[in-house]
């Protein structure tokens, strides 16, 4: 029997259908028989104990400028949907949070992927502090002598946005640099949060790997590897996808995380390793589905709907 499925994200109009992961999940559920209705953040809402969005039917295809059709607008109560995704791209801000808490009001009942209450409790430069020893030296800190100190012992460093993205604002540090002040005076201005701090992996060069998890288990790797003279491999900002495969180190590190994963209800995971060592667990959006399809015609999309239909016949 076909699902009611919502789908919480960020205009589908406008999306990257070679790339865009939401979009292949939600090909992949219309294949399967599986009915889709489409909203954005900002038209989600709690409603005197009903949990409610604006937004449209849709269907989809792959075909270029033309992808999606829209049904007609309606308002629909969230709690008669058998799956809802959380699918909006960060900044991990106030506004996205909040849609955790709303979402989190029909969750399980209406299965939220990812859990929301653990998407909020676990964001990807965060919950790697619960694996320090698969990961590299991490400070995460806003006052500007206790990120000096870190500096001071390691050298070169990776500074970035606690709660950034896609590459957005990330500045490598080596031994000569002088901007560490004028850059914690630049970010501390733009807002209250946190930076985070990580000794810079040299082995950024030969790329950055995505590794996807379902359900807590590895289903393939791609790795990113950044333009010359670029630190950031992300493929927002440049970064080149290549065919990889998972080696014993990567394998020990999603052995070591999958349960915790799983138990908290992240059904689909992207996390990054630098060389041998873990440097985020991505739970809010993760990308990386059509890129590993297309080269090792693994089809993670498949796999993250047989979890989702099995718990849906439970």
């Amino acid at each position: 029997m076909g699902l009611k499925v919502a789908l919480q994200m960020d205009p589908i109009g406008s999306v990257n259908i070679g790339a865009d992961s939401t979009f292949r999940i939600a090909l992949e559920a219309q294949a399967r028989g599986h009915s889709l209705f489409f909203y954005t953040p900002d038209r989600l809402a709690f409603d005197e104990g009903r949990v409610t969005a604006r937004g449209w039917p849709i269907d989809l295809r792959r075909e270029k400028g033309n992808h999606v059709t829209y049904g007609p607008e309606a308002e629909v109560d969230l709690a008669s949907f058998d799956v809802v995704w959380l699918r909006q791209d960060p900044p991990f801000d106030m506004g996205y949070i909040t849609t955790t808490h709303i979402l989190e009001r029909i969750h399980p009942g209406t299965l939220v992927v990812n859990d929301p209450f653990w998407v909020r409790n676990s964001p990807e430069k965060l919950l790697v502090l619960n694996y320090p020893h698969l990961t590299p030296p991490t400070m995460i800190a806003r006052d500007l002598a206790t990120i000096r100190a870190f500096k001071a012992r390691h050298g070169d460093v990776i500074l970035k946005p606690l709660y950034g993205n896609g590459g957005a604002g990330v500045f490598r540090l080596d031994p000569n640099d002088r901007n560490l002040a004028s850059l914690h005076e630049l970010f501390t201005g733009m807002s209250r949060e946190p930076l985070i701090v990580q000794k810079f992996l040299p082995d950024v060069v030969k790329g950055d790997k995505r590794i996807i998890l379902v359900d807590g288990e590895p289903v393939g790797a791609i790795n990113r590897v950044p333009q010359a003279g670029e630190t950031r491999s992300n493929m927002h900002a440049g970064g080149r996808p290549e065919k990889t495969g998972l080696t014993a180190r990567d394998r020990e590190i999603c052995a070591a995380i999958g349960p915790e994963l799983k138990a908290k209800g992240q059904l689909f995971v992207g996390i990054d390793v630098i060389g041998d060592w873990l440097t985020e667990i991505n739970v809010t959006s993760p990308t990386g589905l059509q890129e590993l399809e297309r080269f090792d015609g693994t089809n993670g999309a498949a796999r993250i709907w047989e979890v989702i239909e099995a718990r849906r016949a439970a």
